[in-house]
């Protein structure tokens, strides 16, 4: 049978295409990622910037050792391309070429935001705009393919108040969340999810959905020990107060007990906190983790 789809996941974003599918491939051969670095896998390694992470002890529990994951091994994307039933994790674009498109290609630069300057106080990075421009060349490569309806899961912000960093900025005991921050980061996370309901109703060509990476996080932190956590308000890695006030440096001897840390470093989730997020996204283990439905419905429809 031959379907034609399209899906962008933002918030990261992820923009998946579907033209044929035999039995036994994935549920969506091809996908695009687009973000900052909760999802970059090494487009920032040539630049001149200080968001880079492709050094040890950054994947130190991935196959492939450092690869510019700002993690100690696999990102939310990685495990959502798994779950969809990928063979492999797609490329970063500095390095994508050939047969490599054809599956996706991650656009995700760290430090990167959807306003230009963001982040230019650390050096280079691509911008969300570099990211979507680098993604039209892409395109116009497959272009052969019958690009069909687009499907789009947005992805909230998640409790930077409870972020390492946060804490050993703003917290008085190092372990209350800074209410300020979080409550910012509602205010946006409600307006994205309006946003959802707007674009279903007015955009006839494609299905939106939301997925409330804040509440997992609130989750997961109010009931560390059900996920298998000892620590969620200090990095495995890192410096100074909760590990959190400089971020993991070469060569840095993280604690050794990983898959018990919420957080990797000052930011980002360890892999065992982004496999969480990812397997709540793509089947939802409450009701509020996606809105109307989650990625594996959406994949389906």
């Amino acid at each position: 049978m031959e379907y034609n789809k399209m899906w962008v996941v933002f918030a990261v974003v992820l923009v998946l295409s579907l033209w044929y599918r035999v039995e036994g491939d994935p549920q969506v051969p091809c996908y695009f990622i687009f973000g900052d670095s909760l999802v970059d896998n090494g487009n920032n390694n040539q630049l001149q910037s200080l968001a880079r992470s492709n050094y040890m002890p950054y994947g130190i529990d991935f196959p492939g050792g450092p690869t510019g994951r700002f993690s100690n091994g696999k990102t939310t994307v990685d495990v959502i391309a798994e779950l969809l039933g990928f063979d492999d994790y797609i490329p970063p674009y500095v390095s994508a070429s050939g047969q490599d498109i054809l599956k996706g290609v991650n656009y995700a630069s760290a430090a990167a935001g959807i306003r230009e300057e963001t982040g230019q106080q650390l050096g280079g990075r691509i911008s969300f705009s570099g990211q979507v421009k680098n993604y039209q060349s892409t395109v116009s490569q497959v272009a052969l393919y019958d690009y069909g309806a687009r499907k789009m899961a947005l992805f909230g912000i998640g409790q930077i108040g409870c972020s390492p960093s946060e804490l050993a900025q703003n917290s008085p005991d190092g372990k209350t969340c800074v209410q300020r921050i979080n409550s910012a980061n509602q205010i946006f996370n409600s307006r994205l999810k309006a946003l959802v309901n707007t674009l279903n109703n007015n955009v006839s060509d494609a299905r939106f959905i939301y997925i409330d990476s804040y509440g997992i996080f609130q989750d997961i932190i109010n009931s560390p020990s059900t996920y298998g956590f000892k620590v969620t308000n200090a990095g495995c890695c890192g410096v100074g107060r909760n590990n959190g006030q400089i971020t993991c440096l070469p060569m840095q001897n993280p604690c050794q007990n990983r898959n018990e840390y919420l957080f990797w470093d000052a930011y980002h989730p360890t892999e065992a906190g982004n496999a969480i997020v990812a397997k709540r996204a793509y089947s939802a283990q409450a009701a509020s983790d996606a809105y109307p439905v989650d990625i594996r419905r959406l994949a389906q429809i």
